[in-house]
């Protein structure tokens, strides 16, 4: 099976990569050179990046391997959603908005907003991906 961008924005409450690319700049913006919240957005993208080995070999596994790794799968997402609830604290606290959390949502408002902040952690892993080349 073959997927492509637009397969995604047409699921619930999907991000297009523009507005994920502006909740990043702002982002990294607020961290700016705060060693305190550049550890935190290093935590929250090493998070990112195991999460996105799941997310991009979950078509790839049979449902056997699928049953096997959801546990890891659903573990790696829950971290990411613990790194971006510390960053977002941790800013507030520096006196920063951090208002990209609340474009991202919470889960227990809607629990679309659970798959929202997986596909921003891909998006944050794509961009270090391509970064290193």
């Amino acid at each position: 099976m073959i997927f492509l961008y637009d397969d995604y924005l047409s699921a619930p409450m999907s991000l297009p990569l523009e507005e994920m690319a502006a909740l990043h700049r702002e982002m990294a913006e607020e961290v700016g050179s705060d060693s305190d919240a550049l550890e935190l957005y290093e935590n929250l993208t090493a998070a990112a990046t195991k999460y996105m080995f799941f997310r991009s070999n979950w078509f790839l596994w049979d449902r056997e391997q699928r049953a096997d790794k959801d546990p890891d799968r659903t573990s790696c997402h829950d971290m990411v959603i613990v790194r971006l609830n510390q960053l977002a604290r941790y800013l507030k606290t520096q006196g920063k908005a951090a208002s990209w959390r609340e474009v991202l949502g919470q889960e227990a408002d809607n629990p679309y907003f659970r798959k929202r902040m997986g596909d921003f952690a891909c998006y944050l892993a794509l961009v270090n991906g391509l970064a290193a080349r």
